[in-house]
């Protein structure tokens, strides 16, 4: 009798266990890492060269204005950094909102107001660390003082400078989201007058609700078409394999009785 492989039922299991990784991180992409998950499939079904095949996720960069208008338009993420002149960005980001082709996309209104308080909160802490240079260099020697830190009224300092930085950077935060306000008012007051554009507005949300549902279901099954089909085919190679050492066994043992009924006399013959 031919002897199992238990290499074949390991490796089948990290598949199993790999594909179920995928289809959970797959059912909620927003608190999962696909590409780890992706990556995890593909070493349980033994891919070489993997990384010529999953193209690895690239930290994000600074980009000017223009360019994440695109990011907008295409759906792609982008964020703001420090250093940035964040009033440039948000003037630039407002003046775009204001076209027909940003009013009419939510998801794009999404994306560019989600920016817009990105730089709000960062012109915001680096004008704390302007205002606040001597407080903060003073608790940053505070945290390296173990001893220090024991002490409750050094506690207690530490605190009371921590709450009255919070509660600036909250009034910044404030007033610039007023302003930020009553800028983009500007914009949607003529949107909101306008019931044709309203009407308009929410179906093209349905309508790129829906489209990127289909696009998320399609991507998903083509995804799992492939890792059906490699899966199929390796199991058709295990097959062929286990066959081949059946038959070769076969022949073997076939072989072994015909030399056996060779060499072994028969009964009648003396």
């Amino acid at each position: 009798m031919p002897v199992a492989d238990p290499n074949i039922f390991s490796q089948t299991q990290r598949i199993s266990l790999a594909q179920s990784e995928l289809q959970l991180a797959q059912s909620n992409p927003q608190i999962h890492n696909l590409y780890q998950a992706y990556r995890s499939m593909y070493e349980a079904l033994g891919v070489k060269d993997i990384d010529k095949l999953l193209k690895k996720p690239q930290n994000p960069t600074p980009k000017d204005p223009a360019l994440e208008h695109i990011d907008a338009l295409a759906g792609k993420p982008f964020q703001a950094f420090p250093g940035q002149d964040h009033r440039a960005h948000i003037t630039s980001h407002l003046n775009f909102m204001a076209t027909n082709i940003a009013r009419n996309n939510p998801m794009i209104m999404a994306s560019l107001e989600k920016n817009c308080f990105e730089h709000i909160s960062l012109m915001a802490q680096e004008q704390i660390e302007v205002e606040f240079r001597q407080e903060m260099q003073q608790i940053m020697a505070m945290q390296q003082n173990p001893q220090a830190m024991q002490n409750p009224q050094i506690q207690m300092q530490m605190k009371m400078i921590s709450e009255k930085i919070e509660a600036r950077k909250a009034q910044l935060i404030a007033d610039m989201m007023e302003e930020f306000t009553k800028e983009e008012k500007k914009i949607t007051s003529q949107f909101d007058n306008d019931p044709i554009a309203k009407l308009r507005a929410r179906e093209l949300d349905l309508q790129a609700q829906e489209n990127q549902r289909k696009r998320e279901e399609g991507e998903e099954r083509i995804n799992l078409d492939k890792m059906r089909a490699m899966m199929n085919q390796q199991n058709q190679d295990e097959k062929l394999e286990q066959n081949e050492e059946l038959a070769n066994l076969r022949a073997d043992t076939s072989i072994e009785k015909t030399i056996l009924s060779k060499t072994i006399p028969s009964p009648g013959k003396g």
